[in-house]
């Protein structure tokens, strides 16, 4: 399976970490030539349980059905409470850490157990039933640095929306990359637009520049219609970067010139607007200080004590 940029995952190193743009390339690479599961779960009313930005994916992943969302910390006093659920799906890219106990618990309280992963034979999988074509989806996944999970949970919310990532791949070529992006290291504060209906996708876009750029960058990330609700109150200086459809004649004079905006491709969903969303946050970090780089392996020193095994920097 060639590609340039999956052949950059393929063979970086702790020293030489790729930014968040290289790869969304990557993973679109990678989902336009590898097969990715269609999904198709039974359950009427299921218990979506995951961490971070697994259960961020599974609210975009189950956003049209009757479904109900916990965390480790939530999942059991669910279980316990609401009777009418009738499974559990469980997403883990990695099928490892809290994802074992939480399949094992929920088997307690007689509930089959759906697992999407990205890892086949994980912890996970001897907790499954495995009688069933939906006991398990494993997807494809490239290597890629610890935290940055965009082959893992686009190729997740591609096997939902089953957008074509190759036709993604190209728009982003094509129109993304003629946008004249200003020069990012001059801006610490953001505020990113996004059309309500992918509002799904805000805790994602946070969660990235959290990972990525800690406090050091500002910024809101917000729906169209969530600007006239007192957002920008007071002015600061930000960049407004809108996506898709723009901000409009009646928005536009809640905020400032200080704006850009990034097309997304016509009857685009939430693949399209994970992999763009990445590949721009991609940019203003290849042009701010690598923080991220800097810090990430004494971090995973840190993490590695506290769930009590080794964890890597880089993630295959």
């Amino acid at each position: 399976m060639n590609g340039t940029h999956i052949e950059i995952m393929q063979n970086f190193s702790e020293k030489s970490i790729p930014n968040l743009d290289v790869c969304v390339l990557a993973a679109l690479e990678l989902l336009s030539q590898a097969k990715v599961p269609k999904m198709s779960i039974p359950y009427k009313h299921p218990l979506i349980v995951g961490s971070g930005n697994a259960i961020a994916t599974g609210r975009i992943i189950f956003e049209d059905r009757f479904a109900l969302f916990a965390d480790e910390s939530t999942f059991e006093e669910k279980l316990k409470t609401i009777k009418e659920i009738d499974g559990v799906v469980l997403l883990s890219a990695s099928g490892g850490k809290h994802s074992p106990i939480i399949a094992h618990v929920s088997k307690k309280y007689k509930k089959h157990v759906t697992l999407i992963t990205n890892t086949l034979h994980s912890p996970t999988e001897k907790e499954l039933d495995l009688k069933h074509s939906y006991d398990q989806y494993v997807f494809p996944k490239n290597r890629e640095p610890y935290t940055y999970n965009t082959s893992t949970y686009m190729g997740m919310i591609f096997g939902h929306t089953k957008e074509d990532p190759q036709k993604i791949l190209g728009f982003i070529k094509k129109n993304v990359d003629r946008v004249r992006l200003p020069n990012f290291s001059r801006i610490k504060k953001y505020y990113i637009i996004v059309p309500e209906e992918f509002e799904g996708i805000v805790r994602l876009l946070n969660v990235k520049f959290i990972e990525l750029f800690g406090r050091n960058i500002a910024r809101d990330i917000e729906t169209f219609e969530y600007i006239p609700h007192a957002t920008t109150v007071v002015p600061s200086g930000e960049l407004f970067i809108s996506f898709g459809h723009g901000v409009g004649k009646k928005m536009q004079p809640l905020i400032t010139k200080n704006s850009i905006h990034i097309p997304l491709p016509r009857g685009a969903d939430y693949g399209a607007m994970m992999a763009i969303g990445y590949y721009i946050i991609g940019k203003i970090q290849k042009s701010q200080p690598p923080w991220f780089k800097k810090n990430i392996v004494n971090y995973m020193k840190k993490a590695s004590k506290v769930f009590g095994k080794e964890m890597k920097v880089v993630v295959g």
